[in-house]
């Protein structure tokens, strides 16, 4: 029986900041920041399955597990529309991306590794224009849920998401499919999250109605300095992927250029983290960061 990281001692590697390194240090334009397109050429695909055999390397030099992330965060009907897709192509696409992932994972051995589906917002993750119900996200939500039916994903993982409805409405698209779900929560720069709602209150608010369904719950796309402070020791955050940058969300998105920090610094803070929070168990990188940053962090907080 496959473990996922709440089931084990382990730490567990995961990089979602591939977009930006992509667009900014390899020249590669990704048009509405969607990254699943280039699963559909040879050579792009090549590229993918570059970084996912670096992650590979890294896990296994490190001894850590390793969470590999489909391309997928912006594969759901809005946001792929404008780039035209529809709906039937959209889920060949996500079933597609487990396909990639297993194959990566079977050309490699000795390394835990997981397939998570990655899933987005259904708005602009910093500043939603609207905001759904849990009825409504869920029922929108199911589209890119329900098509990766059969395929051999070991979990879904919401990412970035704002507000607690829309942490809901996955959560409960994916009980209905019986899927493992991590839902992670971004936070401005006062550690709360864009719709104001302090975490631990958002996450009790999905789990009450939920069922406390997700698996755990996580941070991602927001510097430690924005939340170390306010993080209260709540065991149902076992996840951090950090940003390298300390800039706000609304500075992020109106920079020209990457901000890459220090991966030496962000290594540290986030170990930091890690030694007060023990239950933490994913640790990882998002905007800004590349396989620097991801070294330092594996090499600080160690294998667990």
């Amino acid at each position: 029986m496959t473990r996922l990281p709440h089931q084990t001692d382990r730490i567990y590697l995961a990089w979602v900041g591939m977009e930006t390194d992509l667009i900014f240090n390899k020249g590669i334009d990704l048009p509405g920041f969607a990254s699943f397109p280039l699963l559909e050429k040879p050579d792009t695909r090549a590229l993918l399955t570059d970084y996912m055999t670096d992650q590979i390397a890294l896990a296994s030099t490190q001894g850590c597990g390793l969470i590999l992330e489909t391309p997928t965060w912006m594969a759901n009907r809005d946001r792929a529309r404008d780039l035209g897709y529809d709906d039937a192509q959209l889920a060949a696409i996500n079933r597609d991306a487990v396909g990639f992932l297993d194959a990566v994972r079977a050309a490699h051995s000795g390394t835990d590794m997981l397939i998570s589906v990655n899933i987005g917002p259904r708005d602009d993750a910093y500043a939603p224009g609207t905001t759904m119900t849990p009825e409504e996200a869920e029922a929108y939500h199911a589209l890119q849920i329900n098509s990766l039916a059969g395929t051999s994903l070991d979990l879904v993982s919401a990412y970035t998401l704002s507000n607690a409805g829309e942490a809901i409405g996955i959560a409960r698209a994916a009980a209905r499919q019986n899927m493992p779900c991590v839902i992670s929560f971004t936070v401005e720069t006062d550690g709360r999250l864009p719709s104001g709602q302090t975490l631990d209150d958002a996450i009790a608010e999905t789990d009450a109605q939920t069922g406390a369904s997700p698996a755990y719950y996580m941070i991602n796309c927001a510097h430690p300095d924005h939340f170390a402070t306010t993080l209260t020791g709540n065991p149902r955050i076992m996840g951090v992927v950090a940003n390298a940058s300390r800039c706000s969300h609304a500075e992020l998105d109106e920079a020209a250029e990457l901000d890459d920090g220090d991966p030496v610094e962000l290594g540290t803070q986030i170990a930091s983290l890690v030694a007060r929070h023990p239950h933490i168990r994913v640790i990882g990188g998002c905007c800004g960061t590349d396989l620097r940053h991801m070294e330092q962090m594996a090499q600080k907080v160690g294998a667990g």
